[in-house]
């Protein structure tokens, strides 16, 4: 583990926040479904000298010189992107998966064109066309949503007859909240009618696609598939845009730089170069796979007990528990009391919330933090009886506390990677 001896010196304030930020992950549990833990090759890498480099343009054309090692590591990156994803072109520069969604839709796009996808309320994401995102005011979005919340079926019947009304140029698979798999050939059957191009924001789900635990897009003849870098793909905060043909990948090259964004974060794209090595290793394809059979079985332990999901049960790494129905409490009151015993998720809105989303009727939560530190299904049911009892004993202010000393006794036998040892 670092020493952090400068940071010490240079500055007590941010040590000592960073040292209870340690203490904080290794002794708690971390089911937020979009967050992880990166190797030490990966946290070597986003403390690197690559820092100090400005590196405007792509390998072999840049704006400024001395660019020979920043060439070999964004190469890097890209080639092993396009060999992970089955991928003809990668842009490995876009800062965060919003800007990475940005670029895509000023590639692809003109103003006024409209972009169908998934609600928010449904599992979809900000960046998708809600209202509160100022791209709402440069495109037309249009919304698809589950049929059957029981079983999160996706509509593909109104799915084809909304795009038949109103030609949206982009149809975008992609969520942030949804615990099912899409069907990618029917979107793209229902693109093809309608001369769209298809897009997956597979953000959350990267990492199990690239460990072959659920299926590409590309597989389906999707043209686009943006990412973030981080969650279930292990490496550092990033984005990605993938294209399946060269051509198309060269317009967003042009959008993301000099389109949007200046030089890249170097440090952050050696980052990314790691964690793609890491993910072509076989051992993360089982790691993958045991991201979902943990999730399946969390999912299992709770429905067995009477705890309400959404879609009742998962196919990938995260649920969604709607705690009105469970325990007639509101989700950000679950999400607090699951904080004050380490064990830490969000809440968040379920289909349609009759609560506000800033005070929504459920929590999220996921397996690829905890699958990282190594917990297998015993471990799954550990934490379902750890929330439970909290739920049960949550006007017991002594049992809280000594819950919360059973979740740090049971952390310490889970290292965290690159912090305990």
């Amino acid at each position: 583990m670092p020493t952090y001896d400068a940071l010490k010196t240079a500055d007590a304030d941010i040590y000592n926040a960073l040292m209870g930020e340690m203490t904080r992950q290794t002794e708690g549990v971390e089911l937020i479904a979009s967050e992880n833990y990166v190797s030490p090759a990966v946290l070597e890498c986003m403390g690197s000298v690559f820092n100090n480099k400005y590196s405007e343009g792509y390998p072999g054309k840049r704006y400024y010189g001395g660019q020979e090692y920043t060439d070999i590591v964004e190469q890097l990156a890209i080639d092993r992107a396009k060999i992970l994803f089955n991928a003809g072109h990668a842009n490995v520069q876009p800062h965060a998966g919003a800007p990475a969604n940005m670029g895509m839709y000023f590639a692809l796009l003109e103003p006024g064109d409209t972009v169908m996808g998934m609600d928010l309320s449904h599992g979809g994401h900000l960046t998708h066309g809600h209202p509160v995102t100022y791209l709402t005011k440069i495109f037309k979005f249009v919304r698809y949503k589950m049929k059957d919340i029981e079983t999160g079926e996706i509509d593909y019947d109104e799915m084809r007859k909304v795009a038949l009304a109103e030609k949206p140029k982009i149809i975008l698979a992609g969520f942030s909240a949804y615990p099912r798999e899409l069907d990618y050939a029917k979107m793209k059957a229902i693109a093809d009618e309608v001369g769209a191009y298809t897009v997956a924001d597979m953000a959350h789900i990267a990492g199990l696609i690239a460990g072959k635990a659920l299926r590409n897009p590309f597989d389906d003849g999707f043209d686009v598939i943006t990412t973030t870098t981080h969650k279930t793909l292990r490496g550092p905060r990033g984005g990605m845009i993938l294209t399946r043909e060269e051509a198309l990948g060269k317009k967003m090259d042009k959008m993301v730089f000099p389109g949007l964004q200046g030089g890249p974060i170097m440090q952050m794209v050696a980052a990314k170069a790691v964690a793609f090595g890491e993910a072509l290793k076989p051992e993360f394809q089982v790691y993958a796979r045991q991201i979902i059979t943990n999730a399946k079985h969390l999912a299992q332990y709770f429905m067995d007990r009477n705890v309400k999901l959404v879609t009742n049960g998962t196919d990938n790494h995260l649920m969604l528990i709607d705690c009105v129905k469970s325990w007639n409490l509101p989700g950000g009151e679950v999400e607090k009391l699951f904080d004050r015993i380490g064990i830490t998720l969000n809440k968040n809105m379920i289909a349609n919330d009759a609560r506000p989303p800033m005070d929504p009727s459920g929590v999220r939560l996921g397996t690829p933090a905890i699958t990282t530190r190594g917990m297998k299904e015993a471990e799954m049911e550990t934490l379902g009886g750890f929330m439970l009892s909290a739920i049960e004993k949550r006007s017991d202010d002594a049992a809280i506390s000594a819950l919360h000393e059973e979740v740090k006794t049971f952390c310490k036998k889970f290292p965290v990677p690159g912090i305990a040892k």
